[in-house]
């Protein structure tokens, strides 16, 4: 009897063993799949086994398969191991804070590259001075300068009254894409000192006002001043370096009037002192503003030194009756008795006619072709010098929006055939080499670096 109760109470704790371990292994198994298709496991990250909200942007991670109902306790581990896994990430996933960290800054494929802000650098300011009928002269004048510039520029252009509504009418009229490269100011004609009438008529029609940039313009330090007849090949951020290399006591720089004093003007005809060997000629003129208002300058009319402004109107009176280049040779005059102010920069960044129409004598243009181009004598507007007329009208025609070689390179060497019956025109690879270069770093820039650059992630 004790044996037989011992048996059934064995058989007893062998039954409900067993229902328990039934139990926990079907506890353990996922959900057979019905008409709603497989559950998902909720993703559990903290106590309470409430999901984070972060994913709720996830699709839902599915449960592994359940092993052997003898095998519960692994399977419930493994299955706790598959819950535990990172979801996968949606193509879409919605909103995210900002990126943090180090890959803050990698971007996703299409997505718009946002490049990051240079440093605010120092503007680069051009004035140019136009009068009478030099208003297309000039528009195309500022058109060279903002084709090639990379840094923004801010033009000062000293007009006439009557031109100042079609200064601001055509410069609207440029494409956004190069209109955001500069800002402009129009000023009437002013002379601060001595007889208006009498400035205004020295030499061409309102020349003589660039002699007053540095009293007008107070809140500029630099500048570069051009006649309306030049025509940038290269960037003006080139000129505009030329500033870095003058030492203490330069504060301004200009070209030599010519490279062989025996066939120079200034050497055979000036009634007057003059810079130098051969002069200077102020078509294109860069200047430190700030340091011609600071200096007193050495004369020729009181022993000491004369700051510009009052220095400016006896300089006319006294030499008015010798001078032939009206404020080109007051300046000229004025380098002449202060020559350790004057930087003399190369004959490319000033190349004008007599650099070529007698035979070519600029060696630096031989070399690197020629930076600026200045045309003198009238020469955009007759047939006397082909050559420069037709870089002119390639650059006049050229629309803002078209690929430079294909509408302003080709065209210019198909003119240029033209022009080989004349001095100039036989040396083309000395007007052609420096605007090519030019072109290509442009076409760099614009084209490879800025669309490649939106391909990189």
């Amino acid at each position: 009897m004790k044996l037989y109760c011992k048996l059934v109470a064995l058989l007893l704790c062998l039954g409900v063993l067993l229902l328990l371990s039934l139990f926990v292994g079907s506890a353990d198994e996922p959900p057979p799949k019905g008409a709603g298709g497989a559950r998902s496991l909720p993703v559990s990250s903290g106590p309470g086994g409430r999901a984070h909200p972060l994913l709720a942007h996830f699709p839902p991670v599915q449960a592994a398969a359940a092993a052997a109902a003898e095998e519960g306790a692994a399977a419930a581990a493994a299955a706790a191991q598959i819950s535990k896994r990172e979801p996968r990430l949606s193509r879409n996933p919605g909103k995210r804070s900002p990126a943090r960290g180090k890959f803050a800054n990698v971007r996703r494929p299409g997505e718009q590259k946002h490049l990051k802000e240079l440093p605010s650098l120092q503007w680069m300011h051009l004035a140019v001075v136009a009068c009478g009928d030099r208003l297309e002269e000039t528009l195309i004048m500022l058109k060279s300068a903002v084709l090639f510039s990379y840094r923004k520029l801010k033009f000062h252009i000293f007009a006439e009254d009557s031109l100042k509504p079609e200064f601001e009418k055509k410069l609207r009229e440029w494409p956004s894409s190069y209109s955001k490269k500069f800002e402009y100011s129009v000023y009437p004609i002013a002379f601060s000192v001595g007889n208006a009438q009498e400035w205004k008529k020295l030499f061409k029609p309102c020349a003589a006002q660039r002699l007053f940039l540095p009293v007008i313009l107070k809140d500029v330090d630099s500048l570069l001043y051009v006649d309306t007849d030049v025509l940038f090949l290269r960037p003006i951020d080139d000129i505009w370096s030329f500033l870095k290399e003058f030492n203490s006591t330069q504060l301004a720089a200009m070209a030599p009037e010519h490279e062989i004093p025996k066939i120079g003007w200034y050497s055979r005809f000036a009634r007057h002192p003059y810079y130098g060997t051969t002069g200077v000629n102020s078509g294109v003129m860069l200047m430190n503003l700030t340091r011609i208002r600071n200096t007193q300058f050495k004369n020729s009319m009181i022993p000491t030194g004369l700051m510009w402004e009052e220095m400016l109107y006896p300089l006319y009176q006294k030499y008015k009756n010798y001078i032939t280049w009206g404020d080109q040779d007051l300046l000229n005059i004025i380098f002449y008795f202060n020559p350790e102010c004057l930087y003399v920069f190369p004959c490319q960044w000033n190349y004008r006619p007599d650099h070529c129409m007698y035979g070519s004598n600029c060696k630096g243009a031989e070399e690197e072709g020629i930076s600026v181009l200045h045309g003198n004598r009238g020469v955009y507007h007759d047939d006397k010098q082909p050559t420069f007329k037709a870089l002119y009208e390639v650059i006049r025609d050229f629309p803002f929006e078209d690929n430079l070689f294909q509408s302003l390179y080709y065209p210019l060497q198909s003119k240029f055939l033209d022009t080989v019956h004349t001095l100039c025109g036989r040396i083309p690879q000395v007007f052609l080499k420096q605007i090519e270069k030019t072109m290509k770093k442009v076409y760099e820039n614009r084209v490879i670096v800025h669309v490649g650059a939106n391909y990189r992630y």
